[in-house]
């Protein structure tokens, strides 16, 4: 049996999957978002018992399924944060931010390509980047100011997103953040150096196959990108897991998500952080 048949195997089990000439055993909130992920079979819910119920269950079980996640797609190399813009928090009708794990193998550099076989509903959203020059480790509240002088490059980013559930929009927000919420990939430019105040200046645009989708600045970010770094370097050393050096995290889409198919292109830039592109192979 293939990783793949045993993984489909176990998402149509409701709470236990059979174990070849064993006994069955009890199936894990953790599991099944792991099948989800691994075999690019989309699910409705989680079953009602094995949800999470609120925001620090959340996070636990996305602890448990990114530790599965890692033998599959490689160590953890930074975080995405969703929910960082008005048009993402009214898109998906949630009004605060929301992080997820990026894994060393969905990562890719500049021009990238992914398989459009290994996803289930394919999306890719306009973002700012940054990669950690120093720990936010220290126990301090921190300010945006603070995490801006942490961070030793600045990028454009594309990040690619997956919608790995039947009617998302029916799906508690608890769950969505223990899968990663949508995080299947990012791209990221090449590194740039920008002061603080252009920053929450710097605009974006993104293009499908050469068609403008939409625009949007980093101001749209929380007011200024590194709010939203801010955000995510607290929560985290709320959790005992502070950013390290050497940490990608992306800030957040200025553009609504856009839903793509096999054979697009994809291609963003922020003035004065330059560009990176995507091609979703069949």
């Amino acid at each position: 049996m293939t990783v793949v048949d045993y993984n489909k195997r176990l998402l149509t089990a409701s709470r236990r999957v059979l174990i070849e000439q064993g006994e069955p055993k009890p199936v894990t909130a953790a599991e099944i978002l792991y099948g989800v992920r691994t075999s690019a079979s989309a699910i409705e819910h989680l079953p009602e018992q094995l949800r999470p119920q609120n925001i620090a269950q959340s996070y636990q079980l996305q602890d448990e399924l990114n530790y599965k996640l890692a033998g599959t797609f490689g160590k953890p190399m930074g975080y995405k944060i969703g929910c960082t813009t008005d048009v993402m928090q009214t898109y998906l009708n949630i009004p605060h931010p929301c992080a997820g794990r990026i894994f060393q193998s969905t990562a890719q550099f500049a021009n990238a390509q992914y398989s459009a076989q290994s996803l289930c509903r394919p999306g890719v959203e306009c973002e700012i980047a940054v990669r950690m020059g120093n720990d936010l480790a220290d126990g301090n509240t921190y300010t945006a100011k603070q995490c801006y002088a942490a961070v030793d490059a600045v990028m454009a980013s594309i990040e690619l997103v997956d919608d790995r559930w039947a009617d998302y929009q029916s799906v508690d927000v608890f769950s969505l953040i223990a899968e990663n919420f949508f995080g299947a990939g990012c791209v990221f430019g090449e590194a740039a150096s920008l002061s603080f105040d252009k920053l929450a200046s710097v605009a974006g645009t993104l293009w499908v196959n050469g068609n403008p989708i939409g625009s949007g600045s980093g101001a749209d970010i929380l007011g200024h990108p590194c709010e939203a770094l801010a955000w995510l370097a607290n929560h985290q050393v709320e959790r005992g897991m502070p950013l390290r050096i050497g940490d990608y995290v992306t800030l957040g889409s200025v553009v609504k998500t856009q839903w793509i198919e096999a054979g697009d292109s994809v291609e963003i830039k922020f003035d004065g952080l330059g560009a990176c592109s995507l091609v979703l192979s069949a």
